[in-house]
């Protein structure tokens, strides 16, 4: 996103900057509030909430894990690995899409190969005897405090870069330190609860190396700026909330059953696949200039002009058949419910195993609120006449 000399947001400014700070503030506090909890308090809030009676906030102190050299190895082999993957390994040249000032990155699409050169190399590594995996969970606490403190200071980095050193048009400042920092540049056998969660998870990961080139289109890459919200979001609140109903299974293993596990597992995959098949429709639409088949039909389709920051006029097509008949966001309901499927295997004994779903919700609808309102700016009477076609943001009927 371009610098510009007026912070446009959302919400209100004050709405806006309580957020960021809190974001900031209780972000990294509750990684390990939820590591404990998972780990070290069977999972329970009501016992965590009862330490923190009895010891106060020094309690707080207690629980926190140092940082140790086997934290920082891991982080820093794994680190060096995927660098050295992604630099080397080729790809094809992908172009994404075109930011305000006019400039298009250019990526190179190497993650499908990298993702399964990772899982090769990770398995051979265990079956060799060269590393044992339950080392990363042991010391899961220490890697996270060490990944918390060690992505604040890249955030840091990024900031002081951004404006000594940027490394394009779309860096800079938007006059407000707070956005600038915020947006810049046990069981001797595994449980089917648990297999079925670490399928879910290894079939979404793979979909999503799989769509790599895709990815760059979204609003992730497209608009929001590599700062805490995406950098320490992906380094540090992404390992850990993410994965954490897994986390919760390794103490708590539970038996589904055959029948149940099969049904969720199964279930789960064609919500990953719907989610896959809404952003592959958009893809294959947008890149013939509309000219492909929709649901075996030809797409219906808005054209839509609009200016860049530069003055020049362009155009965009908006889809408003297939999935994106129903919703220009419908891509979001069958997320959700994936991340509900990875969940449930932890049945219903504890909340906290859900947080991640009652998150991503509330994250995508702020998403939809904010993407719908860039688009409203940017297309202007074509998003008006857009959402008379496409009246529902997410879900159809409803929202």
């Amino acid at each position: 996103m371009a610098a510009s000399s007026e912070t446009k947001t959302v919400h209100s400014p004050l709405v806006t900057y309580a957020s960021m700070l809190s974001l900031l503030t209780f972000c990294p506090p509750f990684v390990i509030l939820l590591w404990y909890t998972m780990v070290h308090a069977d999972g329970s809030i009501t016992q965590t909430g009862n330490y923190f009676k009895q010891h106060g906030l020094q309690g707080f102190i207690l629980i926190w894990p140092k940082p140790t050299a086997t934290a920082w190895k891991i982080i820093f082999c794994y680190g060096a690995f995927e660098a050295a993957l992604q630099l080397f390994l080729p790809g094809k040249r992908v172009q994404g899409p075109m930011s305000p000032t006019g400039h298009c990155p250019v990526y190179k699409a190497n993650g499908m190969a990298a993702y399964f050169l990772t899982l090769f190399t990770y398995l051979s590594l265990w079956w060799f005897g060269i590393f044992n995996p339950a080392v990363v969970y042991d010391c899961l606490g220490e890697i996270f405090s060490a990944l918390i403190f060690g992505s604040f200071i890249f955030c840091i980095f990024l900031y002081v870069k951004g404006h000594l050193a940027p490394s394009s048009t779309d860096s800079g400042s938007c006059g407000n330190i707070i956005i600038d920092f915020y947006w810049h540049e046990q069981n001797g056998r595994v449980a089917d609860s648990m297999l079925v969660n670490t399928i879910l998870m290894l079939v979404y990961v793979t979909k999503f190396f799989w769509w790599e080139a895709g990815y760059w289109n979204t609003m992730d890459i497209a608009h929001d700026r590599a700062g805490f919200y995406i950098c320490w979001g992906c380094l540090v609140w992404v390992p850990s909330v993410y994965t954490s109903p897994g986390m919760y299974l390794v103490n708590h293993p539970i038996n589904l059953g055959t029948q149940l596990a099969v049904c969720i597992l199964v279930t789960g995959i064609l919500c990953i696949y719907i989610n896959y098949d809404c952003d592959r429709q958009r893809q294959e639409f947008r890149q013939p200039n509309g000219r492909c088949l929709i649901w075996g039909k030809a797409p219906s389709k808005i054209v839509a002009s609009y200016t860049t920051t530069s003055g020049e006029t362009k155009t965009s097509l908006l889809l408003t058949s297939g999935w994106w008949g129903l919703s220009p966001r419908f891509h979001y309901v069958p997320e959700i419910l994936a991340a509900f499927f990875w969940t449930v295997p932890a049945l219903f004994n504890h909340f906290l195993p859900y947080f991640y779903v009652v998150f991503l919700t509330i994250l995508l609808i702020d998403r939809a609120k904010r993407d719908d309102d860039r688009c409203r700016s940017k297309y202007g009477k074509y998003w008006k006449l857009y959402c008379e076609k496409v009246p529902y943001k997410i879900l159809p009927g409803v929202y």
